[in-house]
C-alpha cells in the first residue's frame, strides 16, 4: 500500500508539476504579449512625443537667439558709444596738442628775432601814426614820397604770420 501511495504522489506531482508548468508557460506568452503591446504603444505614442519635443526645443532656440540678438545689439550700441567718448576726448587732446605747439613754435621764432604778426600790426599802428603826424606838421606824407612803404609792411606781416602759423599736415 505504501507502494500504491507513493506511485498517487508521484503521478499527483507530475500532474501537478505539468499544470505548473502550463500554468508559467501561459503567464510568460501574457507577459510577452504585454511587452509587445507596452512597445508598440511606446513606439507610437514616442512620435507623438519625439514631435512635441523638437516642437519645443525649436521654441527654445528662436527664444534663445532672440535673446542673444538682443545682447549683441546692446552690446554694439554700447561699443559705438564708447567709441564716440574716446573719439570726442581724442580730438579734445589733439587741440590742446596743437595749442602747445603753437605756443612754443611762437616762443621760437621770437626768441630767434622774428617779429610776430602782433608786433608788425604794432609797427604799422606807429608808422600810420607817424605819418599823420608828419601830414599834420605840414610836411609831405610818407606814403606819397615813398609809395611801396605800406606794401614792404604788408609783405612783411605776411612773412611773419607763414613762419608764426602752425603748418598743419594731413
Amino acid at each position: 500500500m505504501v507502494k500504491k501511495m507513493q506511485k498517487a504522489e508521484a503521478t499527483g506531482t507530475q500532474k501537478s508539476a505539468a499544470q505548473l508548468s502550463g500554468t508559467v508557460k501561459e503567464s510568460a506568452q501574457q507577459i510577452w504579449l504585454a511587452g509587445l503591446g507596452a512597445f508598440a504603444k511606446a513606439q507610437e505614442e514616442g512620435g507623438k512625443v519625439f514631435e512635441a519635443l523638437v516642437k519645443e526645443g525649436t521654441s527654445i532656440q528662436r527664444k534663445t537667439q532672440a535673446v542673444a540678438e538682443e545682447k549683441i545689439t546692446e552690446a554694439t550700441s554700447r561699443m559705438a558709444s564708447m567709441a564716440t567718448d574716446i573719439s570726442s576726448k581724442a580730438s579734445g587732446q589733439w587741440g590742446k596738442l596743437e595749442d602747445i605747439f603753437e605756443e612754443r613754435v611762437a616762443k621760437a621764432l621770437n626768441k630767434l628775432g622774428v617779429p610776430s604778426s602782433k608786433d608788425i600790426d604794432v609797427l604799422v599802428a606807429r608808422i600810420d601814426e607817424l605819418n599823420r603826424n608828419v601830414v599834420a606838421m605840414g610836411g609831405k606824407s610818407a606814403s606819397a614820397t615813398k609809395p611801396a612803404a605800406k606794401p614792404a609792411a604788408k609783405a612783411a606781416k605776411k612773412a611773419a604770420t607763414k613762419r608764426a602759423a602752425p603748418r598743419k599736415t594731413a
